[in-house]
């Protein structure tokens, strides 16, 4: 991290500290509620349905909740109140899981509900502040930022199981994951919002289109996240099928973490020039290209599969990054908020289609098609960059800070 800020500036220790603990929460409720539905003796399917309402309901939620900054939200207001809602959902959910197992199962489905739409817009808002504050400040980088949360969603898989292995699975998820959200809550009440002087529209006003440079940024960049699907969904399945030890499997998932946190603490080094959003998502839609290539070819090969985890740096890293680049350096005064949310739903939205696509074709055909399903889905990210690139227009920088100053 940095040295603390003068008064006055905004403080990137803080917004380093919400980074960590939002995706310590995140690392520990992506691998391990499924494991928590299952120890209630759920069937499956419900446990498919009960997952799946998530999904849905952030691509739903996230704009609409983002585009309320526009209207003169404060991003911290909505940081406090979805943490703590968070943790009211999560402090719940043994009592309304109590309830399906001997009732039905509408109460814990809608706590779900409840604590996706609260979820929506905390990764955003933080994004939010962390761009603002490094077009204000020469001192501070998003990208140096935003590592915290990598580092954080590493330590969450890599202590997580063990520690609930040893609190047990029946309660330890939701109570964990009661507390993460209370001290995310305390730590965004205790903050001041970086953004406070971004210009917000009133009620009546017209919402300022997002360019279609940034329409197209956005665009790639969910096409090239969503080529992610099949390596999430189905890459231990696969790995393990192929013969592939758990201790490797974890390893793989663990090299591709450490590279993106690599990325993110190594990028604010590289010459101006690839920096730029539309460098940044060629990098990341090349590497999806080559990794679902390799992929559907490695068939278990450690050799193989070990340089093309790595790619998760550029795949995942760039591909952030380009976005959060676009986003800094596009989006008009007033529409910050809507952007910001637009690029969380849109990226939900096609991950969930692929994902789904993923499914099918699993079933069907195997792994190494699953993997090369996704490669079209980098080209076509690929190709969207070059329309946004096309698009730009003059007065666009292209960099990160809005012309500000370089943000990474």
């Amino acid at each position: 991290m940095t040295a603390p800020s003068p008064p006055g500036e905004p403080d990137p220790f803080r917004l380093g500290l919400l980074y960590t603990f939002v995706f310590v929460e995140i690392g520990i409720a992506m691998p391990f509620m499924p494991v928590w539905l299952g120890a209630l003796g759920l069937d499956a399917g419900l446990i498919g349905l009960l997952l799946a309402l998530p999904i849905a309901t952030k691509v739903i939620a996230t704009r609409p909740l983002m585009g309320l900054i526009d209207r003169g939200v404060r991003p911290r207001t909505l940081l406090v109140a979805g943490s703590l809602v968070l943790s009211v959902s999560y402090a719940l959910m043994p009592l309304a899981a109590a309830w399906a197992a001997a009732w039905a199962v509408a109460p814990l489905a809608g706590l779900i509900v409840l604590n996706a739409v609260a979820q929506a817009p905390l990764v955003p808002s933080i994004d939010y502040l962390t761009l603002a504050a490094a077009r204000r400040s020469h001192r501070i980088g998003y990208a140096r930022i935003r590592m915290c949360g990598s580092v954080g969603f590493l330590a969450a898989n890599l202590v997580g199981g063990a520690l609930l292995g040893m609190l047990g699975d029946r309660v330890a998820v939701p109570l964990l994951l009661t507390g993460l959200a209370l001290v995310a809550t305390f730590i965004a009440a205790a903050g001041h919002d970086s953004a406070a002087n971004v210009a917000s529209r009133p009620a009546s006003a017209e919402p300022p289109p997002l360019p279609p440079v940034l329409r197209l940024s956005i665009g790639a960049a969910a096409l090239i996240q969503a080529s992610h699907a099949a390596v999430y969904a189905f890459g231990s399945l696969d790995w393990s099928r192929q013969g592939i030890p758990t201790a490797w499997i974890g390893a793989l998932w663990a090299v591709g973490v450490a590279a993106e946190i690599a990325l993110f603490a190594l990028v604010g080094r590289w010459p101006a020039r690839w920096r730029s959003p539309f460098r940044l998502l060629g990098l990341g839609a090349g590497a999806a290209l080559v990794r679902a290539l390799g992929l559907s070819l490695a068939q278990g090969d450690l050799a193989l599969l070990l340089p093309l985890q790595m790619l998760h740096g550029l795949t995942f890293g760039a591909t952030h990054l380009g976005a959060m680049a676009a986003v800094s350096g596009f989006a008009p005064e007033g529409a910050r908020g809507r952007a910001q949310g637009t690029v969380g739903a849109s990226t939900a939205f096609v991950s969930a289609l692929a994902t789904l696509a993923c499914g099918v074709i699993y079933r069907a055909l195997g792994g190494p098609a699953t993997f090369l399903a996704m490669a079209p889905l980098a080209l076509a990210g690929l190709a969207l960059m070059v329309l946004a690139r096309r698009a730009r227009e003059p007065s666009g920088t292209g960099r990160f800070g809005g012309g500000s100053g370089d943000a990474i």
